[in-house]
């Protein structure tokens, strides 16, 4: 076994590597760019070394550097977690030339799975089943329309280096072919400096399930069951689970046989995914297969009991296989949930911006654990634009589904996270969803679920007022220096020694501006008003954790509520939901000044694409622009019938948040 490795990665991934290594007595060392000198992963490893400036292609996607890196500190093997450099052959050559182990498969087996056309062709050959497509080398734009029409839409453009649901698109009639087209080469080309792409027909509410395998140098080769991964928007994983719901173990048999066969024609060694799209009455067809570990690997272990990381040491060791696939069982039921600084309601768009808040429930990160936690960030660390948008993966594990599902929602109901926009909600919402909690799974899921994920409050207005009223009273109360005089003289909540208080507070939740009186009557009872809503809370304890957990009956029903403060900004969790709220200063000036026709970036980024001139008439929903930030490309569409008056940014342009692209003024 090693006795000291280099973990070429970052975040979540580098501490779970550096987690298991540790348990082995394996010293690690790891590679950070500028912008995480300070990060989880550099404090977690024994050794780190810098490697460059902020952006992956000047760090941690310089193989030399990280080679260099790996000699200087005398690391036998170099894992490279996933993303980055995890499926680039030449880094794997590079270091088996440096005669420096690469946990991982061989060169030649990240070469033949590294391009999805030549992939398709090796298991056409291997008799895997496939979706019916084109997966050749002839990219003429009208060639590649002609391919499509003759396929049949729905089509899927697929970047052929592609992984991650980046470089993919979804295209429904002819028309619409050539745009699509262009955008996915684009978005391939900067993903992963190849804009080749191939078109399949589209599966019709098509589940998307992977096989977990694994390979020795000893020709010995498993299937750790499957993953269920169907829960996706953008095309990338929201929510995976294991076992996948409904299947039968001759299914699983035969899909484990197809992926091993997979795995055989290129002499796989070590963790690999074989990602199938299965329809409805159980047909599958090979999509690719990641020469990596996986996202969402940790599933996997729970159902089986095995830490997958110190699978993938002692065979890049040399060692054999630890179990025999007879050997390999499954117990309970285990989901994974993705927790990103992302919008939902803004079409997913990422977020940055400062972790304040970073409260988690209590879990473990070993493999078998009722709650389970990875991530590589702590409170008051940054998410930045410079990487991709996860917080953390959180894992439950449960006797049965149900149980897991039940275990899911409690997590998620105590992880408390603020200083930027989350998909927490809006995962409690997928998974209480008729279709996730039937297991009437497809990857359209969202879509069909619109109106349950989209268009309900997170929180009731009158929790989320009564939270943010508890607050802002309990700190109104206790404005001296560490609350030590709690005299009258120094309150600000507007007490009075005769007579009921009243205080008038602006709140802004929800898209809602509220102007809501609180009245403080003789015998402790809080009447909130606000147009015609009218509501009785009865303030019950307050829980000294900062002065941010207080309980409350709220219209005859007893809450736990925290609330964090960060000025004006208050962040209201009951076990029902989260809700963000905006005190309102009357001596300040609003900061919700109508922007009038400008339309500006929501993020660091790139313009990449600039589709109409100055001049032009567009119809609201019309696209405009595209820009690039945190590997996607995000569309900017018309908010309004118009004209455009400005253009004040070209493409390749570097924009920082808030910068104005263009103009338009609206027409009657």
């Amino acid at each position: 076994m090693f006795t000291k490795i280099l973990i070429a990665n970052r975040g979540e991934i580098a501490c779970r590597v550096a987690s298991t290594a540790r348990r082995l007595g394996i010293r690690t060392v790891t590679v950070y760019s500028d912008a995480d000198a300070l990060s989880r992963h550099v404090q977690l490893c024994d050794e780190a070394v810098h490697i460059g400036g902020a952006s992956p292609r000047e760090s941690y996607l310089c193989a030399d550097r990280i080679l260099a890196a790996a000699q200087a500190t005398g690391a036998q093997a170099i894992h490279p977690g996933y993303g980055f450099l995890s499926e680039n052959e030449a880094f794997a050559q590079a270091c088996v030339d440096a005669g420096i182990a690469f946990i991982g498969p061989p060169p030649s087996a990240i070469a033949a799975m590294g391009s999805k056309s030549a992939a398709k062709a090796l298991m056409e050959r291997a008799q895997v089943p496939l979706v019916p497509g084109y997966h050749g080398d002839h990219q003429d734009p009208a060639f590649l329309q002609a391919q499509a029409d003759e396929i049949g839409y729905p089509v899927l453009i697929k970047a052929s280096a592609g992984g991650g649901g980046k470089g993919m698109r979804l295209v429904q009639q002819s028309a619409d072919f050539a745009a699509a087209l262009a955008s996915c080469q684009r978005e391939a080309q900067a993903s992963f400096g190849d804009a080749h792409v191939l078109i399949e027909r589209y599966v019709t509410r098509p589940r998307h399930i992977e096989i977990q395998i694994f390979g020795d140098t000893h020709g010995h080769y498993v299937y750790l069951g499957e993953r269920d991964c169907s829960v996706q928007r953008r095309h990338q994983k929201v929510l995976e689970e294991a076992p996948a719901p409904g299947m039968t173990p001759e299914r699983r048999a035969q899909m484990g046989d197809a992926a091993i066969a997979a795995a055989r024609s290129v002499g796989y060694v070590g963790a690999g995914t074989v990602e199938f799209i299965c329809e409805q009455d159980g047909r599958f067809y090979f999509m690719e297969m990641n020469t990596r570990l996986q996202v969402e690997h940790p599933v996997t272990e729970a159902i089986t009991g095995q830490d997958l990381v110190e699978w993938q040491l002692r065979v890049a060791a040399g060692e054999p296989l630890p179990l025999t696939q007879a050997q390999i069982t499954f117990t309970g039921h285990a989901i994974e949930a993705r927790i990103c600084a992302e919008n939902p309601a803004q079409q997913f768009l990422p977020a940055t911006g400062t972790l304040q808040v970073l409260r988690t429930p209590i879990c473990s990160t070993f493999a078998i654990a009722p709650v389970r936690i990875d991530s590589g960030v702590r409170e008051g660390d940054a998410i930045t634009p410079h990487y991709d948008s996860m917080i953390a993966k959180l894992i439950v594990h449960g006797e049965d589904r149900a149980a897991a599902l039940s275990r899911l929602d409690t997590a998620l109901s105590d992880l408390h996270i603020t200083g930027l926009s989350h998909n927490v909600s809006f995962l409690r919402r997928v998974a209480a969803t008729a279709s996730f909690a039937q297991a009437d799974l497809d990857t359209a899921l969202i879509e069909r679920e619109h109106s349950a994920l989209f268009e309900a409050p997170s929180l009731p207005i009158a929790h989320a007022v009564a939270g943010a009223l508890l607050r802002l009273q309990a700190d109104a109360q206790n404005t001296t220096p560490h609350h030590a005089h709690r005299d009258p003289w120094s309150r600000t909540d507007h007490w009075r020694l005769h007579g009921d208080a009243r205080r008038l507070v602006k709140l802004h939740i929800d898209g809602q501006t509220l102007a809501v009186m609180l009245d403080i009557q003789r015998d402790g009872t809080w009447q909130l008003s606000w147009d015609a809503v009218n509501v009785t809370v009865q303030p019950l304890s307050r829980t000294d954790h900062g002065g941010e957990q207080f309980e409350a009956d709220v219209q005859g029903q007893r809450l736990r509520l925290s609330v964090y403060r960060h000025g004006n900004e208050l962040d209201v969790f009951t076990s029902q939901g989260h809700a963000r709220v905006q005190r309102i200063d009357p001596l300040r000036q609003s900061d919700e000044q109508a922007a009038g026709g400008r339309l500006t970036a929501l993020m660091p980024g790139k313009v990449v694409a600039m589709l109409v001139s100055e001049g032009q008439q567009v119809k609201q929903g019309e696209a405009l622009a595209v820009t690039e930030a945190m590997k996607m490309e995000h569309t900017l569409t018309a908010p309004h019938d118009g004209v455009v008056s400005a253009i004040l940014c070209a493409v390749g342009d570097q924009l920082a948040e808030g910068v104005e692209l263009l103009r338009l003024e609206a027409t009657a």
